[in-house]
């Protein structure tokens, strides 16, 4: 890494907010390449259920953290916020632009705030948790937590086991609540950030987004594309990859387990869910600007926006 801070200008929003559209309307007005800040996004073979730009798209727009691991690899904010400082670095040596887009606001913590000094898996720890889960059940893990870390638990629901789990193992390993660790987090090395949420004015709009993007990708081939990674064997409900939105619920219909009208309102009202929690972290962000998603003109007030931030040294491209 340089010693000089980097820059670089963030564009997120709920899901299906128009993110990715305008991000490359603003490829054609600015000198830029886009670095994702999307968890599924990074799996390759994940194409369809993630709306993954298309080959002529990425060979056009230069794109960074897509297609970089298998599905059955996990990835870590930590990962990303290296990667993505990496990235951000070369593309501004190549005088260009780094715009970072996605809706991963855990990975938008990570690199605008830096990471907590918390210890590593542990597995004695979380073999001794899952068996204490398995006789009481994770609420019951939960209650717990809310003794030990209650800012912890305030933020995670009862029945999130893979969230109870590494916050009681944070706390059995370091005697400390995880919440004031992660208090301790710098963020001396991160970027210099514009971020900028495209936020729908009316929620009934993005949930109607959410329902036809669904039946799209549904169109396009996601049940076969979920299929074709079920039939490898080395993958499961529970691998992370499979977990994102969509995937784990045809899992689910491929496995017999519900028909196909219930299992597309479970992955709808799953994706609204996800939107849901997105405006709800972006209401309590003072630093993020907000601008109308699908408004006339977005791409231009961005563009304006961006240019007042980089300084009168950066050039558009028209």
């Amino acid at each position: 890494m340089s010693l000089r801070t980097p820059r670089c200008v963030c564009l997120t929003g709920p899901t299906a907010c128009g993110k990715s559209e305008i991000a490359l309307e603003l490829a054609e007005r600015l000198p830029l390449e886009i670095v994702s800040m999307d968890s599924a996004l990074v799996y390759r073979g994940m194409d369809i259920g993630t709306a993954k730009p298309a080959a002529d798209v990425r060979a056009s727009v230069p794109h960074h953290l897509i297609d970089i691991l298998d599905p059955a690899q996990t990835y870590s904010a930590g990962r990303f916020r290296s990667d993505a400082l990496h990235a951000i670095e070369a593309i501004e040596s190549r005088g260009r632009l780094p715009l970072v887009v996605g809706g991963t606001l855990l990975y938008l913590r990570a690199l605008r705030d830096g990471l907590a000094p918390l210890p590593g898996r542990d597995a004695a720890v979380r073999a001794s948790l899952d068996a204490e889960a398995a006789k009481h059940g994770w609420p019951a893990l939960h209650r717990r937590l809310e003794s030990l870390d209650p800012d912890a638990a305030g933020r995670i629901a009862p029945n999130d086991r893979q969230r109870i789990q590494r916050a009681l193992e944070v706390h059995a390993l370091t005697g400390e609540p995880m919440t004031a660790l992660q208090r301790l987090a710098g963020s001396a090395a991160s970027p210099q950030m514009l971020t900028i949420a495209l936020v729908p004015a009316e929620r009934a709009e993005l949930a109607g987004r959410i329902e036809r993007r669904f039946d799209a990708m549904v169109g396009s081939g996601f049940v076969a594309e979920v299929e074709r990674l079920k039939s490898r064997g080395d993958l499961g409900p529970d691998t992370p990859s499979m977990r994102s939105v969509g995937y784990r619920q045809i899992w689910r219909y491929l496995d017999g387990e519900y028909a196909w009208p219930e299992v597309r309102a479970r992955a709808v009202a799953a994706t609204r869910q996800l939107a849901k929690r997105q405006f709800t972290w972006l209401r309590s962000e003072l630093s993020v600007e907000r601008l109308e998603a699908f408004s006339p003109h977005l791409s231009g007030r961005l563009s304006g926006r961006i240019e007042a931030y980089m300084g009168h040294d950066f050039r558009p491209l028209c």
